[in-house]
């Protein structure tokens, strides 16, 4: 096959006259041709192969033997993957403590969930931490155990008339209030 260059020409699909024609090769990456100009109609383009050629790789290639390190080809590292069970060897199951958002945790600490059961920390990230259990992995909080004081406190609602959301009402010395308070209609 000849060496292509930027200026040399390729047939290739032109989109304009939907047809395989001759075309220039105006930019390439590397080996590979991206734009070109058809050498018919003078539209520029992507390149397109011409029709029913391309460069994935067919089902037969694809269903191969993989390629032997003797070849010279580089060759991927397999993936180990290790079992729930094997994570947990040699840990200390017997004195996992109990899971609370209060507690704060580290990465490969054993943990016993009330509903998930057994789980290894795998990640810790700010007040999260990820949990590794048999069926799955989960993302729950730590570290949430502050002082009282740091904590919201509940507000329950008033019955105060305030008045409309948008329009803050001036604060009414007491006495004026108690008089607001009782000459507003009641429900009755």
């Amino acid at each position: 096959m000849a060496t292509q260059k930027v200026g040399g020409e390729v047939d290739a699909q032109c989109t304009r006259c939907k047809m395989n024609l001759a075309h220039t090769i105006l930019a390439m990456v590397g080996p590979k041709i991206v734009r070109v100009r058809c050498n018919t109609c003078g539209g520029d383009h992507a390149f397109r192969g011409a029709a029913g050629v391309t460069d994935r790789p067919t089902k037969a290639a694809t269903t191969r033997a993989p390629r032997a390190a003797s070849s010279g080809g580089t060759t991927r590292a397999e993936k180990v993957v290790i079992s729930f069970d094997e994570q947990l060897a040699g840990k200390d199951l017997a004195s996992a403590p109990k899971y609370s958002p209060k507690d704060t945790y580290k990465v490969d600490q054993v943990l016993h969930h009330p509903t998930f059961g057994v789980g290894l920390v795998t990640a810790v990230r700010g007040d999260k931490v990820d949990l590794t259990f048999r069926t799955d992995t989960k993302t729950l909080v730590h570290g949430r155990g502050g002082a009282p004081s740091d904590r919201p406190v509940f507000s329950p609602p008033t019955n105060k008339h305030t008045g409309p959301a948008d329009k803050p009402q001036a604060e009414l010395p007491p006495e004026e209030e108690a008089a607001a308070e009782t000459s507003l209609p009641s429900g009755d």
